[in-house]
């Protein structure tokens, strides 16, 4: 399992999504934007297409290529016979939460991302302990969780010993934290009445070991990697084309027209209206706001969303460092740190939303799950 997560998100398929993200999608977006400029489109439409279809598009296809190599490293472990020992193994521990052997992987997978994380529940037959599994695996801090993890580490940092420097010790911190979080969410779970009841009996069938079949195999992969373009793509791409318009439109010099100021758009006159929500958690700036509706995009967005909205005209780092003495203007200490528990906990980004649904398949358990979520990260957070 170590050689599986290593390959196959923290090499190769990191490798493959960054080219994919930055180096194709981003090309694409550089061409056709050229393009659509060259021929005198309007403003309004070059941006729809780059920013919102093709940026959409990117956020899906980005993925695939890192799912890829881990549905084909999970078919043939499956398909040779090592999958059900490892479920039978865990399967006693967890147990005592609720969750059944089979969720050890997806919970393991979900450190790296949260979207093939939900996915790989789909080898849990039983439909509670796969829902269990998927309402649970995204408390596991994810990669793009780390740049909001860094960002507040630093604010935090500052307020208690006045370097920004000293903040790693959060990264550790955190994936702890998202380890309780996952077990005394199973546990709460475990108490309502869906979830209620002994867990069912763990039979398993475990195979003679044998050279995998790589007609299976391949198509096990092809199967869920198109399952998920087709269903999850559909949801980010209507997604991003109505944050794309709420966050590039608002009224500006008494007209309603694209905003050169983030400050000025729709979607900072909704977040201002809804800031008193997150006000007994310590952060009711509409600026917090702003960055937390972002980061339901991609939770990386959450960094780059400070950076505009403070008005850093440069290039921004991952972790956002450039800003930490703005951003640490507007948190404490606790309030930063009560920022991160909320971001980290609450729903996934929309392409793991997708995810959600495609396995989920019923739109009333979708809501379920990401309720449950956002209603799990305001109570730890406040």
């Amino acid at each position: 399992m170590f050689v599986v997560y290593y390959i196959s998100v923290t090499t190769i398929g990191t490798i493959v999504t960054d080219w994919t993200n930055d180096t194709f999608v981003g090309g694409i977006q550089e061409i056709v934007g050229g393009f659509l400029e060259g021929i005198g489109t309007n403003d309004v439409v070059t941006s729809l297409v780059v920013d919102g279809v093709i940026g959409g598009v990117g956020a899906v296809l980005g993925f695939v290529p890192q799912m890829a190599i881990l549905f084909l490293f999970l078919s043939i472990l499956e398909d040779c016979g090592y999958m059900v020992r490892i479920a039978f193994v865990m399967d006693r521990v967890f147990r005592h939460f609720g969750l059944s052997g089979k969720s050890f992987i997806p919970l393991l997978i979900s450190s790296g991302c949260g979207i093939p994380g939900i996915m790989a529940s789909n080898t849990i037959e039983q439909d509670n302990d796969r829902r269990l599994t998927i309402m649970t695996a995204t408390f596991i801090p994810c990669g793009a969780k780390l740049p909001v993890i860094a960002l507040m580490g630093g604010v935090m940092a500052s307020w208690a010993t006045g370097s920004y420097e000293a903040g790693g010790f959060m990264a550790p911190a955190m994936y702890f934290m998202g380890i309780v979080a996952v077990l005394v969410a199973a546990i709460i779970l475990k108490k309502t009445k869906p979830f209620s009841g002994k867990p069912a009996p763990f039979v398993m069938e475990l195979p003679a070991y044998h050279v995998p079949a790589w007609g299976n195999v391949l198509r096990a992969t092809w199967e869920r990697g198109w399952s998920f373009i087709k269903r999850a793509g559909t949801v980010i791409l209507a997604a991003t084309i109505i944050l794309w318009f709420l966050q590039g439109f608002g009224f500006e010099n008494g007209a309603f027209t694209m905003v050169e100021d983030q400050d000025n758009s729709v979607l900072a006159a909704i977040a201002t209206k809804v800031a008193w929500i997150f006000a007994p958690l310590g952060f009711g700036n509409w600026r917090a706001t702003v960055a937390s509706i972002s980061g339901l995009i991609a939770k990386e967005n959450v960094v780059g969303t400070f950076g505009v909205l403070y008005h850093y005209a440069d290039e921004l780092s991952d972790n956002g460092d450039e800003i930490w003495p703005e951003v640490a203007a507007s948190f404490t200490a606790i309030s930063a740190y009560s920022f991160m528990i909320f971001n980290l906990l609450c729903a996934p980004c929309f392409a793991a939303m997708g995810a959600i649904k495609r396995e989920m398949n019923n739109g009333k358990w979708t809501a379920i799950a990401i309720g449950y979520m956002c209603l799990l990260a305001y109570c730890a957070s406040l």
